[in-house]
């Protein structure tokens, strides 16, 4: 059976922090990693990405669900609501029944649904104070794919992740490294035979306190500051954006 894959989300998805200038947005991503290792698999594979960075969980449900159904997808994967876990208050039981009626559509459409646990943000600064809502997330999250028969790539328990090196530099997204390590974590899900090698990294170098206190303050500068500007506003990084790939193609090799 032919392989169509159809990407859903937001800048996880999208790709955000994977720069390759030769795609559309000037990315490429995890999404485009796990349709070349399918391609390479079954050359027939097609593939198609509709996530769009700074889209919240109905947002993607309201924009990216039928048409990925229209699309007749074999497989499907989305993650959803690590931008609604940011905001000030959020309804986090209101939100997952949503969801859970959203990958039930998906479901019922006969694909295969992979959905994706939340990170762990203990370790950061900034975030970490979202980490029981994600935690509380993550259980609902399970008890859906449990009732609606979904696969989960479980970011949450991925040590790898708390490495600096796999996050971009606005400390928000994955970094390319990070972005090429969920790859392999999604087909370790998707074929039993895909070994997911564990990642090995250089010692990082020690910086002195004042180094990282500027540091500091250049990230807060350039991206936390623009950050909270979009949350007052609210506009958002994707607003005027449309998908990367919104129709289904073949994937030849990487960066075709």
């Amino acid at each position: 059976m032919t392989i169509r894959y159809v990407a859903l989300g937001d800048s996880f998805t999208e790709g955000v922090g994977d720069p390759d200038p030769g795609l559309p947005h000037g990315l490429r991503g995890w999404a485009d990693r796990v349709a070349e290792f399918l391609a390479a698999n079954d050359p027939d594979t097609q593939y198609a990405n509709l996530a769009i960075r700074g889209r919240k969980l109905r947002q993607v449900i309201d924009e990216q669900v039928q048409p990925a159904i229209d699309l007749d997808p074999t497989l499907v994967t989305i993650y959803a609501g690590g931008n609604d876990i940011l905001r000030p208050s959020i309804d986090i039981d209101d939100l997952m029944a949503e969801y859970d009626a959203a990958v039930e559509r998906l479901t019922s459409s006969g694909a295969t649904v992979v959905l994706f646990t939340g990170f762990d943000t203990a370790q950061s600064p900034i975030f970490r104070r979202t980490r029981g809502r994600t935690a509380i997330y993550n259980e609902l999250l399970r008890e859906i794919a449990d009732v609606r028969g979904a696969l989960i790539v479980d970011y949450w328990r991925f040590d790898e992740y708390n490495d600096p090196r796999m996050w971009d530099i606005d400390r928000l997204h994955m970094s390319s490294m990070g972005h090429a390590t969920m790859a392999n974590r999604v087909m370790a899900q998707l074929r039993a035979d895909h070994v997911v090698e564990a990642s090995e990294f250089d010692p990082l170098p020690t910086r002195r306190r004042i180094e990282a206190l500027r540091d500091d303050a250049a990230w807060a500068w350039n991206y936390l500051g623009p950050w909270v500007k979009r949350r007052v506003t609210g506009t958002s990084s994707g607003d005027g954006l449309s998908p990367r790939w919104p129709h289904l193609r073949h994937v030849d090799s990487p960066g075709q």
